[in-house]
């Protein structure tokens, strides 16, 4: 009898980052409020208390504007900056918490897709670290724009835009079957999709399908990120600069954890078949 194959075959560490998400927003919402704001200071990427490290008197002017702002601003800036120490892990853990469960929601909507797709390709350990080096390049771009905000910064968004950008090297090209990419039928019939060398830059720019995505993606980021409105805690706004950061990541980042064997090897090599993916 003829083994039925599976619709869906999203790869298991895909899987378990949307249950990783999840599960950490439904415990924070049991726990009471203290608790949960104390999780918020520890693991939330602050910007202003990256900058404090090293000009706190930029930060004492941003609290003089809280000040003015009202009492209620300045004591929540006060206990975002706590002791004024940076913690080195905040750009990483930042992307496991969120603000509502629209906003998870909304996140893992969009991870399924293109994570499987980068998945697949990289394999689990490279994307793993992928999806931290994309974290971090969101915090970064953040800060650079926010270095006087001490507005806490939390969300996988730039996980996920990274996922988009490293995509947009290897589903555009002919061949590449986007439906099998993107993580449903069976996957040992795309496995070229997964094989084919990745598009240059110029490519990209030279690919119609490819800079139309391009392009939608920075415009709608843009929209979403301004007019959107809070997410529902503290009045937080959309990080969308964090965003941009994990997208140009994966997008420009993208050969550096790109296995090896999937590009394509010298003219006078042997034509030997393709290696598996690990």
């Amino acid at each position: 009898m003829r083994q039925r194959e599976r619709i869906f075959n999203i790869p298991f560490v895909v899987v378990a980052l949307v249950a990783l998400f999840v599960g950490i927003h439904a415990l924070r919402a049991l726990l009471p409020v203290d608790q949960d704001v104390a999780i918020l200071t520890h693991l939330a990427f602050v910007p202003g208390r990256f900058t404090f490290a090293f000009d706190p008197d930029r930060i004492a002017t941003a609290l003089d504007a809280a000040r003015s702002a009202g009492a209620s601003q300045l004591e929540i800036d006060r206990l975002f900056l706590g002791d004024g120490q940076p913690l080195w892990w905040t750009p990483v853990t930042y992307a496991l918490l969120h603000a509502s469960w629209a906003h998870v929601g909304l996140n893992c909507l969009w991870l399924v897709p293109f994570g499987a797709a980068v998945a697949r390709r990289f394999g689990n350990l490279r994307f793993l670290v992928f999806c931290i080096a994309t974290a971090i390049a969101g915090a970064l771009v953040h800060f650079l724009t926010h270095m006087d905000d001490l507005q806490p910064v939390i969300g996988a968004s730039a996980i996920v835009s990274g996922t988009m950008g490293a995509a947009l090297r290897f589903v555009f090209q002919p061949g590449a079957a986007l439906g099998e990419s993107f993580g449903f039928g069976d996957p040992r019939q795309a496995q070229l999709a997964y094989r084919q060398p990745p598009l240059s830059m110029v490519a990209i720019l030279r690919n119609r399908t490819a800079m139309a995505f391009l392009i939608f993606w920075f415009v709608a980021n843009f929209l979403f990120g301004v007019g959107a409105g809070p997410l529902g805690f503290i009045d937080t706004t959309i990080a969308w600069q964090a965003h941009i950061g994990g997208f140009l990541l994966g997008l420009f980042g993208f050969p550096l954890f790109d296995p090896p064997a999937l590009h394509p090897p010298p003219l006078d090599a042997p034509q030997n078949d393709l290696p598996p993916l690990v």
